[in-house]
Formats: structure tokens, sequence, C-alpha cells
């Protein structure tokens, strides 16, 4: 008797399973989903994925939420050129437009907006095109919110503690990415651009993986590469702890000031030369 005739597929195993006894729990699925990788039914990627969209029901917002360190944010009456200079800086399309500080939010600033006003600087209002904020809770589960961005088309919103203070900032991207993986757009950093990339006569923006040698060759500075190999290490050894968004430190010739950064890694730079 040929085997294969006599046993039951795996698809045949799993439509007996939910037909008959189906699976108790998310392990008894998980443990199916390994069974049909392990003989071949999809790759390695794939059975990522399923787990990921399996553990993403017992996520909550916290989660995936930006923490209030690393928000970045505008205040209230910062010029039109200078929110202008941020976005570009930021690469972000949407802004917490902040009071006193973070703990009051006043809206959420859309960079399209600003359009409105680009041939007639004069009349701008900042308040007149801010949307209203939408607070959720840390505790809030992230399909839940998924939900409703979905139904309310919004992409943001500001999580709040359990006393009312700003704890930090979920995004849609930030949920998405809880299912398939981070996602890279054109204003990630690109390890096949320049390292370097002049913003102005004055200020750079620097990946921060950019090796020591090819920062001294550019600025003809003679920064040391025996501790760190890259700019981003020697700025990282300089301050003496991994620093945010903001952060500056003058070394030698130049000063830098963190521009991206998350919890893990520097991610760029912005140089100026600092003036004898």
């Amino acid at each position: 008797m040929d085997d294969s005739q006599s046993k039951p597929s795996f698809f045949e195993r799993i439509i007996s399973r939910i037909s008959g006894d189906a699976p108790d729990s998310a392990e008894d699925v998980v443990s199916l989903l390994r069974q049909a990788h392990e003989q071949q039914v999809f790759d390695s990627e794939t059975l990522q994925h399923l787990e990921k969209m399996l553990d993403f029901s017992e996520l909550e917002v916290r989660d995936a939420m930006i923490t209030r360190s690393r928000m970045d944010v505008i205040k209230a009456g910062e010029s039109m050129e200078r929110i202008i200079a941020y976005i570009i800086e930021t690469a972000h399309s949407r802004f917490p437009v902040i009071g006193e500080d973070k703990d009051n939010v006043l809206g959420i600033l859309h960079a399209k907006d600003l359009l409105k006003y680009a041939l007639n600087p004069e009349q701008f209002n900042l308040q007149s095109i801010l949307r209203p904020p939408v607070f959720v809770p840390e505790s809030k589960p992230l399909n839940t919110l998924l939900r409703e961005f979905r139904e309310q088309r919004n992409h943001m919103a500001v999580v709040v503690d359990e006393y009312g203070g700003i704890s930090g900032l979920v995004t849609l991207e930030d949920i998405i990415e809880q299912i398939i993986g981070d996602i890279e757009d054109e204003f990630d950093d690109d390890e096949s651009a320049d390292n370097i990339f002049p913003v102005s006569a004055e200020r750079f923006r620097i990946n921060a993986v950019t090796e020591i040698e090819d920062i001294n060759e550019y600025f003809g500075t003679a920064y040391s590469s025996e501790e760190a190999d890259t700019i981003g290490g020697l700025v990282i050894q300089e301050i003496g702890h991994l620093p945010v968004r903001g952060e500056k430190v003058v070394i030698g010739s130049l000063q830098f000031t963190v521009a991206r950064a998350d919890n893990r890694r520097l991610h760029t730079l912005m140089a100026t030369r600092v003036k004898e």
C-alpha cells in the first residue's frame, strides 16, 4: 500500500482539526503553523508574519508607542520658517503641537496644511490649521485602535498614562510594523546614499554610521578612530550615553546635534562648524 494515500495530508489534518477538534488556544495554532513550515508549505518569513499576526491580538498601545522623550513636537509659538525647517529635518508628515510642555498638546499639524501659506507667509496662523488630537490610554488593545484608525481615517494618537499625563505617541505605521515588521520609506536612512549631505553652506546631515576616516577627509578634522570607528560611536563616547534627539556636543571644530535616534542606536546627526 502507498503510504502517501493512506496518511492524511497536512491540510487534511487542518480541516479535520477545524471541523472536529479545533485548536483550543493560540499556542495550538502556532504549533500547526510550525508543522506546516517544517513540511515546507511556506517559508520562514511567512511563518514569522503569521506568528506576528497571532501575537498582535494580545498587544496594547504601550507595546508600539513612541515614548514621550522621542516625540518630535512643534511649539505653538514657532515661526513658519522654523516649522518648515524642522519638518525637513525630521521628515515627518504629522506633528503634535504643544504649549508650555509635552503635557499640553494643542492639536496635530499636518505638514501639507502649510502649503496654503506658501505664497502668503504673512497670513500664517498655526492655530487655525491644527487638527483635534486623539487621546488613547496605554492599555488600549492595538487591534481596537487599528480598527478605529481605519474607521475614522486617522493616522496618529497621543498616548496618556493612568494619571492623564502624556506618555507617548502612536501612529498607524507603528501599529502596522507590529504585524509585518519595520517599514522603510524614502525618508529612512539609505546606507547606499551619500553619508554626508550638505543641507546648506553651514549645515550638514550625516549618517551616524559614517566612518571617522570619511569625516576627517570631508571636513579636514583629525578625529581618532582608536576608540570608535564611526561618527555615531564617537558622539556617544563624548556624550557618555546613548543620546536622544536634540542633544548637542562639540567635538573639535564641529558641533553635532542628534537629529534622529531610537532606544537602540543613532541614525542621523546634523553638523555645523564651530565659529572661532
